[in-house]
Formats: C-alpha cells, sequence, structure tokens
C-alpha cells in the first residue's frame, strides 16, 4: 500500500495543528478558546486514526478513539459547562499583547523546525517530516500558558501542550504502549476534574480566576 496519500494528509493535519495554535494564542474569548481546543482534539484522532490504517499499527485506533472522546467530546464539555456556571466568558487577559506574543510565536515555530531537524533525519517512520511542527505545537501552548492569567486559559494550555507531546509519539514512534496512554488518559482526566473544583474554589474566593489576586495570599 502507498504512504504517499496518507502521509500528505497527515501534513495537512499537521499544519492545521499549527495553524490552531497560534489561533489560540490569539484568542480572547475562553468559550473561542475551548473551541480551538477541541478542533485540535479532533485533528489530532483524525491523524492518529490514519497513522494506524497506513502504517498497521492497530492500537493507535484505540488511541484515536480516547483522543475523540477525551478531548473532542468530554473535556470541552466539562469547560464549558464550567464557563457557564461561573459566568467567566469574557475577553481572555493576557500578559502580552497579541502582535508581539505571534511574533514569539513565530520565533518558536522556527526554533522548533531547527531543533526537529537532525532527530527527523535520523527517525526511521514516514511520519517524521511532523517531528517539527509537534515540537512547535508544544512550544505555542507552553506560551499560551505563560501569557495569560486566567485559571481556565492556563488549564487548556496544558492540555494542548500534551496534544503536541501525543502528536509528536505518534509520529515519531507510531504512540506509545497502550497501558501507557491509558494511564496517561485517566491521568489527565482525574487532574481536569480536580482543577475544575479548584476553579469553583477559586472563584469563590476571590470572585475572578484571574491567578494575579492570589498574589495576595503571598504577601500576607
Amino acid at each position: 500500500m502507498s504512504l504517499s496519500y496518507p502521509l500528505q494528509v497527515v501534513n495537512l493535519l499537521a499544519a492545521l495543528l499549527l495553524l490552531i495554535s497560534f489561533a489560540m494564542l490569539s484568542q480572547r474569548r475562553v468559550v473561542g478558546l475551548i473551541t480551538l481546543f477541541a478542533w485540535q482534539g479532533a485533528a489530532l484522532a483524525t491523524s492518529t486514526a490514519i497513522i494506524a490504517w497506513s502504517t498497521g499499527q492497530h492500537h493507535l485506533y484505540y488511541s484515536a478513539a480516547l483522543t475523540l472522546i477525551l478531548k473532542v467530546i468530554a473535556m470541552p464539555w466539562f469547560f464549558y459547562r464550567i464557563v457557564r456556571q461561573l459566568d467567566v466568558n469574557r475577553e481572555v487577559e493576557s500578559m502580552l499583547n497579541i502582535p508581539t506574543t505571534m511574533l514569539i510565536g513565530i520565533v518558536l515555530v522556527i526554533f522548533s523546525f531547527n531543533l526537529a531537524l537532525p532527530i527527523s533525519q535520523m527517525a526511521g517512520t514516514v511520519m517524521r517530516s511532523t517531528l517539527g511542527i509537534a515540537m512547535a505545537c508544544v512550544l505555542l501552548a507552553f506560551l499560551m500558558m505563560i501569557t495569560r492569567r486566567k485559571a481556565i486559559t492556563q488549564v487548556i494550555g496544558f492540555l494542548a501542550m500534551e496534544n503536541g507531546l501525543f502528536f509528536a509519539a505518534t509520529s515519531a514512534t507510531y504512540g506509545m504502549p497502550l497501558v501507557v496512554e491509558l494511564g496517561v488518559a485517566l491521568d489527565v482526566l482525574v487532574g481536569v476534574f480536580v482543577l475544575g473544583i479548584f476553579f469553583f474554589q477559586i472563584r469563590e474566593s476571590f470572585e475572578s480566576l484571574d491567578l494575579k489576586h492570589m498574589e495576595k495570599l503571598r504577601e500576607k
């Protein structure tokens, strides 16, 4: 079976993941950010299923289904519910303005491609060309985490970073063992629900999800 067509589709989905990462950096609304996260999960699940089909790695089908259930359905629904109950669908406050953030993001993408180049040349998988994009998605998600003030946007940034790491694993090594993936998925799911309780506690104490209010505790 020729791998040229599946490889082109995966490269297209990788470009879509990178585009969504930039869109998440520039998104000002919490609901819009959650929607982009769901679309990123859908692209990740689709690329994982295509890699499973083109390479015969059948355990990746389970990974794709798990990603679809958690990242496209369960977690976005949970975040939408939190936003509705806490009424935090306002503009996302950022430590840097959008043009500066996007410029830093472009620099991180260039750095990621240069860093991944020697690793990609040594990789033996057909999807090695997407490794640079996967690393760029990780760094862009990390940039979103450190430039946003609200707790919920930082959690979404963390999950987006996990998406990039998962895409790197499926691209470079055809994924992790299924038992490991199930364990990681369970840890992430439990962590999200615990952080949901944390959101309610922050809102009850400070009437806001802006983490700058927690500096008052340190001053005391």
